[in-house]
């Protein structure tokens, strides 16, 4: 019984070992050393002579998650290169801060290319389910489809939720106005309160490609509100909601603003969840109707530019990227939760270091430019670092791009599913009045 005992020990021993090694060196393992520190000056050089190598994403020279389970739980087993990686990638969603307390939940992504022509863009889709200790529901899926030969182009999402929002006021953080209601309205102090909600959300464009990359589409969108409950109101009934809500004649318990879309759409990214060059621009009207339920009209134009820059032919995941994202109310009136703002943008991964409309107005515009660089060779681990500034009006004086908000920061990305390039993203970021912290995610922010 001792020897059985010993042996079992040992075994256990070696295994505890390998793992503590697997995390903390075997990123090293499969081509684990440092890149050069002057790989980009090497690609400047080779560029001007003429003699720079073709971009890289060579899969066999990378390690993923996978990876590293195989290396753990079965140690020396040989990747198997003629099995096609799944697209799939499952992680806990796990978060925790005062606003929803202690989140539990599942995340997932799938990537995939559909037909067999090779200039289709990879497809792309998400979901989550989480519950929180604060009574917190959140359910979403979302889809970017690119039928073979990028005929057609799919993009929509479902979300239901009974959800807790924060709410920091109207505007920039810039006083505006002359009453107490304005100075409340306007929140120059960014004074915190939460707003609770039923939401559900139903959305979907389709797009036709007129001419290579270049697509225009239409689509619709509902987004509806139910039994929103504005508990600070009870004590002081001067807050933000209730003043916007009465003032632009909107119930105060619940509101819908469904419209139609109309959108041209412009794509040479090379990828969907971590782009290494290209473009992306989407601009369009949407169209609030009564005649689909909303509650009020209004007619909004957004627009959405991406640009990316890879600096290294050998290392392509050095890259600048750009982004700026805005939204415009042209006429009539939207709901206040509604409003553009800080976390609108379609993917919510705007203004990292502020919470969700921290920052909104019936016009506001958003830019961000990241620095995305590999740390191991063999692309297991990069990190980014990223600067945004934000502008909003309030439609009491402050105008768009009269003031400017900053924020910023940095992050590790692990690569969690090399045929995909998808990463775990973790991200420390700040901003003004005292706001920072943690932000998890899966694929870059932009």
């Amino acid at each position: 019984m001792k020897m059985q005992y010993r042996r079992r020990l040992k075994r256990f021993s070696l295994r505890y070992m390998m793992i503590l090694f697997t995390v903390f060196a075997g990123i090293y393992t499969a081509h684990g050393q440092q890149p050069p520190p002057d790989s980009l000056k090497v690609d400047s050089l080779r560029i001007r002579s003429g003699t720079a190598p073709k971009p890289v994403d060579n899969l066999n020279r990378q390690y993923d998650v996978g990876d590293l389970f195989r290396d753990v739980f079965h140690p020396g087993k040989q990747p198997d290169s003629l099995h096609k990686r799944s697209g799939v990638t499952i992680i806990p969603n796990i978060a925790a801060n005062p606003t929803v307390g202690f989140q539990i939940g599942i995340k997932a992504v799938a990537g995939i290319k559909l037909g067999d022509d090779p200039k289709t863009l990879m497809s792309v889709a998400a979901t989550s389910a989480s519950i929180t200790t604060k009574g917190i529901l959140y359910f979403y899926i979302s889809h970017n489809v690119f039928t073979n030969r990028n005929k057609w182009n799919l993009q929509g999402s479902l979300v239901t939720a009974k959800s807790v929002t924060p709410d920091f006021g109207l505007g920039i953080g810039h006083g505006a106005g002359t009453t107490e209601e304005d100075k409340v309205l306007t929140n120059a102090g960014r004074k915190g309160r939460v707003l609770h909600s039923l939401y559900y959300i139903f959305r979907e464009k389709v797009y036709k490609e007129m001419m290579p990359n270049f697509f225009v589409g239409a689509g619709l969108s509902f987004e509806i509100r139910r039994s929103i409950e504005d508990r600070a109101a009870a004590v002081n009934g001067l807050t933000p909601y209730n003043i916007y809500s009465e003032r632009y004649g909107f119930d105060l318990d619940h509101y819908a603003s469904n419209g139609v879309l109309l959108s041209a759409e412009y794509t040479t990214r090379d990828n969907q969840n971590r782009a290494y060059k290209g473009i992306y621009a989407d601009a369009g009207f949407r169209l609030n109707q009564g005649w689909l339920g909303s509650t009020k009209n209004a007619l909004q134009f957004t627009t959405d530019f991406r640009k990316y820059f890879s600096l290294s032919l050998r290392n392509p995941e050095h890259v600048i990227a750009f982004w700026n994202w805005g939204s415009y109310l042209m006429s009539g009136a939207l709901p206040y939760l509604e409003l553009p703002g800080t976390g609108k943008d379609p993917g919510s991964r705007s203004g990292r270091g502020y919470t969700v409309t921290y920052f909104k107005g019936t016009k506001y515009n958003y830019s961000e430019v990241e620095y995305r660089f590999p740390i191991t060779r063999n692309k297991f681990l990069s990190g980014v670092s990223f600067f945004h500034l934000q502008t909003a009006n309030n439609d009491l004086g402050t105008k768009l791009f009269q003031q400017w908000q900053p924020g910023g920061g940095a992050g590790l990305r692990v690569l969690f599913n090399k045929a995909t390039r998808t990463n775990l993203c973790l991200d420390y970021a700040f901003g003004k009045y005292g706001s920072k912290g943690f932000f998890l995610g899966l694929n870059e922010a932009f």
